[in-house]
């Protein structure tokens, strides 16, 4: 179980920069993260990628620290532990320190979201390292099959579009593009700043303010919203010479302010949770055919998913869809005894209190709270809402997004010219 938390405060600063605090007294670490309203749902066709290039270059050099050697140099003898990450709907920044090492923490995080410089000469060298990065991606097919899935699912709209972007268009990105593209959305009305760990509130509140004060207001770029479209269910086989078939088999569900999600992620756990889940068992243990096998849902401000994941034999990707497929259909007309969902909800929550442990991990769940327009809830209230699921939600939940107009099949695989679509069926 992790730490016990005090209060977790919610201020909202004379610019309307948003923070959060969470503090925890016996925590050693303290993580700093910097959460903006700024991702790959919010670009133009024209600039796709401009979010992870943006976030890439913030780490390359600022006002204060001109050089990257400059902002790496700091925070290694702070002997803190920091990256950045970018999705969707989100662009986060964050540092682990030392509780003592709060305030260096938050000074060089500041400094990189606040001042990059943007220099020419290396923004054209971080094409090359963005373009690997991309490369690395297509060379991971576990990886890659996923985004191919969400290509397949949503088109040319920005949910159906690579959070890297394209290679063409990477190349071709400037130095104005970055500072129009900070301009429209790293702004204070859209950026959360969540301290999670040891520190002292008060002066933490004191000196998020005067770092961020300086933020300059804006209007806020907008992201379009997204188009749901389809009436059968629907494939994409993408080709490549490998050893092992990837596959994502899923359906379009519901967003992440649905009441139903609860019951959601309790059938994602159930099907692929775990070692004991009944994928894992039919696909793994029953057919010998994959080595990883597993579910999950994918939930957004306005559109999510339900996915199941695996990496197959060749020869058994057929029998390893149906036997899916079959599960699926298991959901719809069974209830789920008392003892499975018990063990769902257990292993489900289980995990979810394990990786809050950490101080950036608990930084994370807060500011992906409050990014996606979520009401505050502590862990434990959402582990009360999760055991309160029933067995006929988890149907209900089922029966409402296992449905042929919703399935969609993407692939990575030797197959030229093959189809699945004449067993895609629930």
């Amino acid at each position: 179980m992790m730490l016990p938390m005090e209060k977790v405060t919610r201020v909202k600063l004379k610019n309307e920069l948003r923070v959060i605090l969470v503090p925890q007294a016996g925590s050693f670490a303290t993580t700093v993260m910097v959460m903006v309203e700024a991702g790959s749902k919010y670009e133009t066709r024209e600039k796709n990628g401009i979010s992870h290039f943006l976030e890439h270059m913030c780490f390359k050099g600022t006002t204060k620290r001109p050089r990257p050697i400059d902002i790496a140099s700091e925070l290694d003898a702070l002997g803190a532990q920091y990256n950045a990450f970018t999705g969707q709907e989100f662009t986060a920044y964050y540092a682990k320190v030392k509780r003592e090492h709060f305030g260096d923490a938050l000074n060089v995080v500041s400094d990189l979201y606040l001042n990059p410089v943007f220099d020419p000469t290396e923004i054209e060298k971080e094409k090359g390292v963005i373009i690997e990065e991309l490369n690395m991606y297509e060379d991971t097919p576990a990886r890659r099959v996923g985004e191919l899935f969400m290509e397949l699912v949503y088109g040319d709209q920005p949910a159906g579009w690579n959070i890297g972007g394209k290679k063409e268009v990477i190349k071709k990105i400037t130095r104005n593009d970055f500072l129009e593209y900070r301009a429209q959305h790293y702004l204070p009305q859209a950026t959360i700043v969540v301290v999670a760990g040891g520190f002292n509130p008060k002066g933490a509140i004191r000196a998020i303010e005067r770092h961020f004060s300086v933020l300059p207001n804006g209007t806020k770029g907008v992201k379009v919203r997204v188009k749901e479209s389809q009436k059968k269910p629907q494939e994409l086989v993408h080709f490549k010479e490998s050893d092992q078939t990837h596959l994502v088999l899923g359906f379009r569900a519901c967003d992440a302010h649905d009441e139903r999600r609860f019951a959601l992620e309790v059938l994602a756990e159930i099907l692929g949770g775990g070692m004991s889940s009944r994928l894992f068992q039919s696909i793994r243990e029953g057919l010998g055919a994959a080595y990883y096998v597993r579910a999950d849902t994918d939930l957004y401000t306005d559109h999510g998913l339900f996915m199941m994941a695996a990496g197959a034999e060749h020869s058994k990707l057929e029998l390893v869809i149906k036997t899916a497929l079959k599960e699926f259909s298991k959901m719809k007309e069974e209830k789920v005894s008392a003892a499975d969902l018990k063990k769902a909800k257990e292993h489900l929550l289980g995990n979810l209190f394990l990786s809050l442990e950490t101080s950036d991990e608990l930084a994370n769940y807060y500011a992906l709270e409050e990014v996606m327009g979520m009401k505050l809830s502590t862990p434990e209230a959402l582990a009360r809402r999760i055991q309160a699921v029933t067995a006929d939600e988890v149907r209900h939940a089922a029966r409402a997004f296992f449905k042929n107009d919703r399935l969609n099949l993407s692939i990575i695989g030797p197959f030229r010219k093959k189809s699945f679509l004449d067993i895609l069926r629930v």
